[in-house]
């Protein structure tokens, strides 16, 4: 495109949504055209985002959320959902049925199963049939061609995960079997939500397992990666809440096919050295969530134990980038021909 792309973000008052108005505002060849915000309607963004206030139009304002409104916006290249699961749908329907483009940050389209989804997240979902258009994407894994409607972005724990398994998983270099992983999250990955659970003194110094046994991210990793092993997967999969804004470390430990790890790089390197925004550490050295705050990136790594002949990954992204909002502006980059790392470290 010669001119900028002009884009609306839906839900723009989450954690989600402010990093995507940060990225966008910054971006060389995107437009913020819309921004919705049900509890900020009629308000300046600016005023709401005042780190941001050198970078927006200061005529910008929060407009109230309405899928039929937003439909009717034609001027609108693609539109990013940041909402909750169950409210994504109305919005990605009325969009698309009016011709639009859709980029959802929400869990409604990630699934390839209802019977899936209605188990996890005990309700039916709201636009089934539009299941089968919803193209998951991890823009390393998964190409994309440009002409997608609806793209589903990967979940924070999830991206963690598939980046450093999904390749090793379809060459064969893993059987699959008895993978354990441990992640551990930021609280911003909880959201806003007033709740004490959540408060500065429940959390600062203080680490602990939630979610267990049955995390809702735990459909899209087993599924998946089934999907890249060609074999059901099932794996332990243990979230933690740390006591950090943002950033998600994960070691996933797992019985090792060969000795050593040099297969595992061969596979990596093979896969990534050519994605801008996979970093292949040295076995040894250990990721960081220091090192990849507020970037797009993902740092990857792994070490053989000879005395347990298993193998411990390690792998760390920002939950609110590369989790959620800068892999959502890497897809709009790499859907509409601009630079893949246009807008994003």
């Amino acid at each position: 495109m010669s001119r900028k792309i002009r884009v609306g973000i839906v839900g723009a008052s989450g954690y989600a949504g402010v990093e995507l108005v940060k990225l966008l505002s910054k971006h060389s060849g995107a437009e913020l055209a819309c921004v919705t915000s049900r509890s900020l309607a009629g308000t300046k963004v600016a005023d709401n985002m005042p780190g941001l206030r050198h970078l927006l139009n200061p005529e910008l304002e929060f407009v109230n959320s309405d899928p039929a409104k937003c439909a009717e916006m034609s001027d609108i290249d693609v539109w990013f959902l940041a909402l909750p699961h169950g409210a994504a749908a109305e919005y990605a329907r009325a969009i698309i049925e009016a011709g639009g483009k859709v980029i959802d940050l929400s869990a409604d389209f990630r699934l390839h199963s209802l019977d899936i989804y209605r188990q996890y997240y005990n309700e039916e979902h709201k636009a089934p049939d539009l299941l089968e258009m919803g193209k998951y994407t991890i823009p390393e894994l998964f190409p994309l061609n440009g002409d997608e409607k609806l793209i589903a972005c990967a979940g924070c724990y999830p991206t963690s995960i598939q980046i450093p398994l999904t390749p090793l998983l379809r060459e064969g270099i893993i059987d699959g079997e008895r993978i354990v992983i441990d992640s551990y999250s930021g609280v911003s990955g909880a959201g806003k939500k007033a709740s004490l659970d959540y408060a500065f003194c429940e959390r600062n110094e203080s680490a602990k397992a939630y979610g267990l046994i049955k995390h809702r991210h735990l459909s899209e990793i087993e599924e998946e990666l089934s999907i890249a092993a060609g074999k059901t997967v099932v794996v332990q999969f243990n979230p933690h809440l740390a006591p950090m804004t943002r950033g998600i470390y994960t070691t996933i430990t797992l019985p090792a096919k060969f000795e050593g790890v040099e297969k595992v790089y061969d596979v990596w390197n093979g896969y990534y050295a050519q994605k801008p925004f996979v970093n292949v550490l040295e076995s040894g050295i250990y990721p960081d969530t220091l090192h990849v705050c507020g970037t797009n990136r993902c740092d990857i790594s792994a070490a053989y134990d000879p005395r347990t002949k298993n193998l411990v990954i390690c792998s760390v992204i920002d939950n609110l980038v590369k989790g959620a909002s800068g892999q959502a502006v890497q897809i709009m980059n790499l859907i509409f021909g601009l630079g893949e790392t246009s807008g994003l470290l």
